[in-house]
């Protein structure tokens, strides 16, 4: 399932609530993006019952810098959702009982791009991490050829130049 959120062509968009541990944090890892409440909590415990959160690890590896990654996996100690966002687990933290409302008001502004360009700029964004840089930069700039000649980039740049909104076709 999380590698199914990874090459899904469209953002998933987490939004939690209360307290996401092991392959909960896992979860969040692995979204695009994520919304927690005040009251949200992370936690990676395995160490404490001596089980390692090994597979939670490659999600949290991927989203938060190498020392606070290991110091919630080696501790298993909890973090709060303003730390959570610190670290960049999750994008923003929100009263709670707002928090599906903030992500679906976060999927209703990527909702308005081109699903062509979104779905292009996700699947590039997650190939060109695994890439050492030059050949990343080598990758990015196909990709972006490829993007300047589809139908919604003639659009978008048209409806920019003409000061109006861009009627997208999704190709």
């Amino acid at each position: 399932m999380m590698q199914a959120i990874v090459l899904s062509p469209k953002p998933v968009i987490a939004a939690v609530q209360g307290v996401a541990t092991a392959a909960g944090c896992q979860l969040v890892a692995s979204c695009d993006l994520a919304v927690a409440s005040e009251a949200a909590g992370f936690a990676t415990p395995g160490v404490d019952i001596g089980l390692f959160c090994s597979t939670p690890m490659v999600a949290l590896s991927r989203n938060v810098p190498r020392k606070h990654a290991m110091h919630m996996l080696l501790t298993g100690e909890p973090v709060s959702a303003r730390r959570a966002q610190e670290l960049g687990l999750v994008n923003s933290v929100v009263t709670p009982g707002t928090e599906r409302d903030a992500a679906i008001a976060l999927a209703d502004c990527i909702a308005k791009k081109s699903a062509h360009t979104v779905k292009i700029g996700k699947n590039a964004f997650y190939r060109q991490l695994e890439m050492p840089l030059a050949e990343a930069y080598r990758y990015a700039a196909q990709v972006m050829t490829e993007n300047m000649l589809a139908r919604d980039a003639e659009e978008g740049i048209n409806a920019f130049i003409e000061k109006r909104d861009p009627t997208w076709e999704d190709r």
